[in-house]
C-alpha cells in the first residue's frame, strides 16, 4: 500500500456531535501522515489548514497562526499530496464546481481529497468560537463567526466523503480554505473561482486512528437520533 493512497483520520464526526471537543491527538503526530489537511483544535477553537506540511489555524477573531506541534486536536484528516486527477477550471461557483465533479468522474462512493488553487472571486469563511465547558456540535454552530473576501488567491483544501461513510465525516463536500499570504481562512461556506487549477486524489485506504486512551471518549453512550441533521446542521 503505497502512502498516498491512504486518507489518514483521527476521530470521527460523530464523536464531536455531543460535544466530545478535547484534544486527543497532537499535531506533529498527525503530520507525520500527511502534508495536506483539515480538521479542528481543543474546543473546536478554530479551523485548521494544513498546506504544504504546515499547519495554520483560523480563529474567529480573524486572525490565521501557524499552529505548533503540541497542540491537540480532536478531529483531523490528512494525505500526501498526489492527484490523480489535474485540470484547470474558470468562473464556476462551488456548488456547481462540486456537482461538475460528481457528474464528471464515478466517485460517489470513494473517500477522495479535492484541492483548489488560484483565484477566487469570492471567498466566504466560517470559524467556530470555542467554548468551556463544552457546547454541543449543534450549539456551537450557533456561535461562529463568519468572513468574506474579493478577488482573493489561496488554495481550498478537503475532502469528499460518501454518503455510506456519513458520522466517519461530514457526508459530502468538506473543505476549508488558506490565502496565499496567510491571512484569511477557515471553514468553507461558499465561493466563485475565478480562475485556478483543481487537483482530486482518490483513496484506497482510510486509515482511522481512535481516541483509545480517552476515558470520556470509551465511557460515552452516544444518542444516534439526530446525528445525521446535527453534522449536515454544523458542517453545511
Amino acid at each position: 500500500m503505497d502512502k498516498e493512497d491512504v486518507l489518514y483520520q483521527h476521530g470521527t464526526l460523530a464523536l464531536l456531535v455531543p460535544g466530545l471537543f478535547s484534544g486527543t491527538l497532537p499535531v506533529g503526530e498527525l503530520l507525520k501522515h500527511g502534508d495536506y489537511g483539515i480538521g479542528s483544535v481543543e474546543a473546536l477553537d478554530g479551523e485548521l489548514i494544513v498546506v504544504d506540511g504546515k499547519p495554520y489555524l483560523a480563529k474567529s477573531t480573524g486572525d490565521v497562526l501557524e499552529v505548533s506541534d503540541d497542540e491537540l486536536v480532536p478531529f483531523a484528516n490528512v494525505h500526501y499530496d498526489r492527484p490523480t486527477d489535474k485540470y484547470d477550471r474558470e468562473n464556476i461557483s462551488q456548488s456547481d464546481l462540486e456537482k461538475e465533479i460528481l457528474a464528471n468522474h464515478d466517485y460517489h462512493n470513494l473517500f477522495f481529497a479535492v484541492k483548489i488553487t488560484g483565484t477566487f472571486k469570492k471567498m466566504q469563511t466560517r470559524a467556530f468560537i470555542g467554548q468551556r465547558p463544552y457546547p454541543t456540535l449543534a450549539q456551537l454552530a450557533d456561535n461562529q463567526r463568519t468572513f468574506e473576501a474579493d478577488n482573493i488567491d489561496g488554495t481550498v483544501v478537503g475532502y469528499f466523503t460518501p454518503e455510506l461513510y456519513q458520522g466517519i465525516g461530514s457526508a459530502g463536500f468538506h473543505v476549508h480554505f488558506l490565502s496565499d499570504n496567510h491571512k484569511f481562512g477557515g471553514h468553507i461556506l461558499g465561493f466563485e473561482l475565478a480562475k485556478g487549477t483543481v487537483t482530486l486524489q482518490t483513496f484506497t485506504d482510510l486509515d482511522l486512528h481512535l481516541p483509545t486512551h480517552d476515558s470520556t471518549f470509551r465511557r460515552h453512550e452516544f444518542d444516534y437520533d439526530g446525528m445525521d441533521s446535527a453534522i449536515r446542521g454544523a458542517e453545511g
